[in-house]
């Protein structure tokens, strides 16, 4: 019997029966954990494992600051502080990304340390995302991280898999989240409840690596386990790069089993946009167009690349943000930050009158800027907008291309580029 990509990947690191619904214990390549949950994972390891080989493999466990940075609050400060105490004691020195480098699963693909067919476990909900690369990442519970670090194993169980094809070319103004968006649209936000996806067709194979972190930062929001892409010549070439490594591109066996197959034809796609409460509730830009906004934010694991900003920057440049606008700008990394400023994209931004901030997680994590106060409509490129996600107000998910658009306008607008 033929096996998926999450079934070859598992099988990789484990010598147990790899079928879906049975329980096995896996090797794990990367261990890590973030501000949110990190010092908790070392005060369990601490509880559990009082011994002073604190990890498995320093040179494989990694801590990654990225939801509140810096800390603003005593609390967040201290747990931060628990974590790069231990990092500098029991890991390896670059192991500590510390609350300059952005979003940790994004700095794991750029430096990288995660590549196509690895494992990788972390404190956060959204470590899926590495399926943009072909890995297989997973968020987990404190205990379970400390486990992880301590032993680098941890059990899971095999998860049944489905496939996704999207075919057609979208409208000239919609874009990877709104391609993410319109799946959403389809299936729900159960729609891929416990399983593993695979996302084929020319719709996909077109995305750029940055669209591809898009569409697989969301797969928490449709219930999956991970939403797996095949790494194509420019993604190989990427990770090979970043990380000097050989590594294994799985692809599914012909007679591999799915639980079901769903074909989209996403031809002359619109630009779509999320209404509040749940990523789920998709609506066409065009049908929301006019209502007033009061904020704008340009960030997150979802959309914070350099892509997604450089298209901002193209459709703010020569232009002012309307004056009921408060529009925020948080790249994902330090690296992307970093290209802005050399392309001189920082000063557009700053000149047409948003406010950029460090790289982090932007309002996602009630962290950094972004909260919305009661009353406050606010678009944002984030893949979460549930009651109270990002403050009291409202908040809708759109590409960062109806982002721009709606800054400039003062109310949600379909993008004309």
């Amino acid at each position: 019997m033929g096996k998926t990509i999450i079934e070859k990947i598992i099988a990789d690191h484990t010598t147990e029966d790899v079928t879906p619904g049975n329980i096995v214990w896996m090797g794990i390549d990367v261990r890590s954990a973030r501000d949110f949950g990190g010092a908790n994972v070392v005060k369990n390891l601490e509880a559990y494992y009082p011994d002073q080989s604190k990890v498995d493999d320093p040179e494989k466990t990694f801590f990654t600051f990225d939801c509140v940075v810096p800390a603003k609050t005593i609390g967040y400060a201290e747990n931060q502080q628990i974590a790069r105490v231990f990092a500098r004691n029991y890991l390896a020195r670059k192991n500590l990304f510390d609350v300059d480098a952005g979003i940790g699963s994004h700095v794991m693909i750029e430096k990288g340390i995660a590549v196509p067919g690895t494992t990788v476990v972390g404190t956060d909900s959204h470590l899926n995302i590495l399926g943009a690369i072909g890995s297989f990442g997973q968020g987990m519970g404190d205990q379970d991280i400390a486990f992880a670090f301590k032993t680098g194993i941890t059990w899971f169980e095999v998860p049944e898999s489905m496939t996704i094809i999207i075919e057609g070319k979208p409208a000239s103004n919609a874009f990877a989240k709104d391609v993410t968006l319109g799946v959403l649209q389809e299936i729900g936000s159960k729609g891929s409840l416990g399983k593993a996806i695979e996302f084929y067709g020319n719709t996909v194979e077109s995305l750029d690596l940055a669209g591809r972190i898009t569409l697989a930062s969301m797969v928490t929001e449709m219930g999956g386990i991970i939403g797996l892409i095949t790494p194509n010549k420019e993604v190989i070439h990427y990770c090979q790069n970043r990380s000097n490594k050989d590594f294994a591109i799985h692809k599914a066996d012909r007679d591999a089993i799915y639980t079901e197959s769903l074909e989209l034809d996403f031809t002359n796609l619109e630009p779509l946009i999320a209404l509040p409460p749940s990523p789920a509730n998709v609506k066409p830009v065009s049908e929301v167009a006019g209502k007033p906004v009061d904020s704008v934010i340009v960030a997150s694991c979802t959309n914070g690349r350099y892509e997604d900003l450089a298209l901002v920057a193209k459709m703010v440049k020569g232009k002012k943000i309307h004056t009921d606008v408060m529009m925020k700008i948080v790249p994902a990394t330090k690296e992307v930050y970093a290209q802005l400023l050399e392309n001189g994209l920082i000063n557009i931004l700053f000149e047409a009158g948003a406010i950029i901030s460090n790289p982090g997680c932007g309002g996602c994590a009630a962290g950094q800027i972004g909260m919305t106060g009661k009353g406050e409509v606010q678009v944002s490129t984030g893949n979460r907008n549930f009651a109270g996600k990002q403050g009291a107000g409202d908040t809708y998910l759109a590409s960062p291309a109806t982002a721009a658009s709606t800054a400039l306008a003062g109310e949600i607008s379909v993008p004309e580029l």
